[in-house]
């Protein structure tokens, strides 16, 4: 990802914001154990999760399962704590992720940057704790994955964009 795009994500998450009709598709899109997903994320992840759900029905997207995925992929980064990553966390692990050695050794070394760098696979357990649909926890588990197929590889393209 460009320096400009990360720009960008940080600049979206410190004016990110839910309308009350947003909060309403949530209600209506979601199961309740879905819902308890979304709502742990913070404000500036739940609007990324807005934005890519957005975009992929924008993109002419009908596939339920994959618009219910967007809509908390990124559960996977609150803590075993419930305790959500912060976002000052969150800019120093997209900066690392340009030296992949640093930010390994910074993953195994800061338990932050450790849920951040495994978000992809938490989420997926976390989905599949609170008996999400197969399909949705192995999309959850694969978006980031190098060359991810089929759901997967649609929800990373959708993220990329936001």
């Amino acid at each position: 990802m460009s320096l400009s795009y990360r720009i960008r994500q940080f600049r979206n998450a410190l004016r990110a914001d839910v309308s009350p009709a947003e909060y309403e598709l949530v209600a209506q899109v979601l199961t309740p154990a879905e819902q308890r997903l979304f709502w742990q994320m913070p404000l500036y992840d739940r609007r990324h999760c807005l934005d890519v759900y957005h975009t992929l029905v924008a993109a002419g997207e009908r596939d339920t399962l994959l618009l219910r995925a967007a809509l908390y992929h990124d559960c996977g980064k609150v803590d075993d704590a419930g305790r959500p990553m912060a976002l000052g966390w969150y800019v120093l692990a997209t900066i690392l992720k340009r030296w992949p050695a640093l930010y390994l050794m910074a993953a195994r070394l800061v338990p932050a940057i450790a849920v951040y760098a495994d978000h992809a696979a938490r989420g997926a357990r976390m989905a599949a704790a609170a008996g999400c649909p197969p399909e949705i926890v192995e999309t959850l588990r694969h978006y980031h994955d190098p060359h991810p197929t089929g759901r997967a590889a649609r929800l990373q393209w959708a993220d990329e964009q936001n």
